[in-house]
């Protein structure tokens, strides 16, 4: 584990406050989504489970047919598809486009895969104003932050620090009314969607056989964002296909439960092309940007390659209880959670953050509540060992290899393992004395004893051994 990634969790752990907004905020959308799915509601939950992890192994396997075919259809509807491999080639063509069409407003849906892309700092970097409306990502923006959550992307800003940020930022009274502050920003941002020149959205799913792009979002900002601007350009990473228009029933029933307890987010769009015939709006212009970013490295490994399945809904970070003592922004990178953990080491590498695979319990909440039944536990596992590997290769951890070989050897050998096991509850302090290992003499004070005793107390061991009451049973 990085200095960095070990400052920012012990940060988060000393901010009682903070605690309380991830505890609240996550134990809300934990109930909301209980009871969404509870057997009364929705009897064939597990089913719908099934079939869109049957959906998704599908497509993946697939993948090089379906954007082909969503190409075609896209195209035939006027569009374009435009393939970018990374971060670099989705900035470079907005730049170009904004140059070509003088464009000098952009504004945003919410969307973690141009996040994922440093979007807007890229952007503003070429004095092109881009403007995030949805709420919370407005908030963020103007915070200079990153999102939190992936579907609550402000979920650890309290009303009061909202209304700070709106004052200073915005040179507005202080207003703690959290209807009024949404009233502010909508007073803002609505200028802002008349005078823009370009809107970009992300994409909730991409279907092949009609070309459209689907968005579902509760705040309207998606509908105006990639319908009142002349040049709609949607970011989508390539994993978002799925084949056909009626597979939307299964991953619409279980994204909105999922993520906020909704039967049905608010709006849910279906777009595919630009502005046709006697049309009152929508753009004259339509891109789809569909981004590689590590994805395709993905596809090689049919163990890994299920991280791709995800439909961002959060409910992994909101039952983890990780994500839930340790907040979004410990996280080395936009995905934070469950989710994070298993694909930030597979697009950017094991080495970016080797501590990354290991910050779980392995409890599998995230494996028991993933809509899409990604194997979230197992493909962490598979990541501690690529990181295993790769410290090995570099000539690290031989401490700890060699303490695991001894602890194997051990663990062969029972007559050892009962006598370590006596001479050890033989040295014992009494049972009262919890912290009992803390008093070990420091040459015994090994530094992984220290570690684990930094956090929690090691009871001691009790009077007979399981093997000493069996004997005498």
């Amino acid at each position: 584990m990085s200095v960095v990634f070990d400052e920012k969790i012990h940060q988060t752990l000393d901010d009682s406050k903070l605690q309380l907004a991830i505890y609240t905020a996550t134990g809300r959308l934990m109930e909301k989504r209980r009871e969404a799915v509870a057997a009364g509601i929705l009897p064939d939950y597990q089913e719908l489970r099934t079939q869109a992890n049957d959906l998704k192994k599908h497509t993946i396997e697939n993948l090089d047919y379906y954007l082909e075919q969503f190409e075609a259809n896209v195209t035939a509807h006027g569009g374009k598809v435009v393939y970018c491999k990374d971060a670099t080639e989705v900035a470079d063509f907005v730049l170009s486009l904004a140059r070509e069409r003088g464009a000098g407003l952009i504004v945003k849906s919410k969307s973690m895969t141009t996040e994922e892309v440093d979007l807007n700092e890229r952007l503003e970097h070429h004095h092109l104003e881009s403007v995030e409306t949805d709420l919370g990502e407005y908030i963020l923006q103007l915070a200079h932050e990153r999102p939190y959550h992936i579907v609550a992307p402000a979920l650890h800003k309290t009303r009061y620090q909202v209304a700070d940020l709106f004052t200073e930022k915005l040179g507005v009274p202080n207003e703690t009314v959290i209807e009024k502050q949404t009233m502010i920003a909508r007073g803002v941002l609505r200028q802002k969607f008349l005078a823009a020149d370009i809107g970009i959205s992300g994409a909730n799913f991409l279907v092949a056989d009609s070309g459209a792009v689907v968005l579902v979002e509760n705040e309207g900002n998606a509908r105006l964002t990639t319908s009142a601007p002349k040049i709609h350009v949607a970011v989508a990473g390539l994993e978002k296909m799925i084949p056909r228009a009626q597979d939307l029933a299964v991953f619409l029933k279980l994204l909105g439960r999922s993520a906020t307890g909704q039967e049905l987010t608010v709006y849910t769009s279906f777009l595919s092309g630009p502005r046709r015939g006697e049309e009152i709006d929508g753009p004259d212009e339509f891109y789809v940007v569909l981004l590689d970013n590590g994805r395709t490295r993905l596809l090689a490994d049919r163990d890994k390659r299920q991280s791709l399945y995800c439909i961002r809904c959060g409910a992994c970070l909101n039952h983890c209880p990780v994500y839930r003592k340790i907040g979004g922004h410990s996280f080395p990178w936009v995905y934070s959670g469950p989710i994070g953990a298993i694909i930030t080491p597979q697009f950017l590498g094991v080495t970016h953050e080797p501590g990354l695979p290991f910050a779980s319990s392995l409890c599998g909440a995230c494996a028991e509540v993933c809509p899409v039944k990604i194997d979230i536990p197992q493909v962490l596992l598979d990541l501690r060992s690529e990181v295993k590997k790769t410290e090995a290769r570099e000539g690290h951890g031989k401490l700890e290899r060699l303490a695991f070989r001894i602890w194997a050897w051990i663990m062969r050998h029972p007559g050892i393992y009962e006598m370590l096991g006596a001479m050890a509850a033989s040295v014992a302090p009494p049972a009262e004395n919890a912290g009992w290992l803390r008093d070990v003499p420091a040459a015994f004070n090994l530094p992984p004893v220290r570690a684990w005793l930094s956090q929690r107390d090691l009871p001691p061991p009790p009077a007979r051994s399981f093997r000493q009451m069996w004997r005498r049973r």
